[in-house]
């Protein structure tokens, strides 16, 4: 059974943050995610030409920002966005981000 780092907000710092955010691969996957509650892996991926492997590593990046949050439900793997808390720990960012992402 997989196990994923989650790091506490509070740990995260704000490069970090801006650098899983500047990647416009990863803000479509969190703008995906904000838009409802959870998303398999291959549902949260941006384009279905991307390969596992990238999927992968653009999943771990949210991971460590403290983004997304990650749990397995049977043979599928959910992400949900850590919203709250990541508002919690930086205000009006990813509201920002959000709204000033390219259409």
């Amino acid at each position: 059974m997989p196990r994923f780092t989650h790091p506490r907000l509070e740990d995260v710092p704000l490069d970090l943050a801006l650098h899983a955010l500047a990647d416009s691969n990863r803000l479509g996957m969190v703008a995906r995610l904000a838009e409802t509650e959870r998303l398999s892996c291959t549902d949260a991926a941006p384009c279905e030409s991307i390969p596992k492997s990238t999927l992968s590593n653009h999943l771990k990046l949210l991971r460590a920002a403290g983004l997304i949050e990650t749990t397995q439900a049977g043979r599928e793997m959910i992400n949900t966005l850590r919203r709250a808390e990541f508002d919690q720990r930086f205000p009006g960012l990813l509201d920002a981000v959000l709204a000033n992402r390219p259409a």
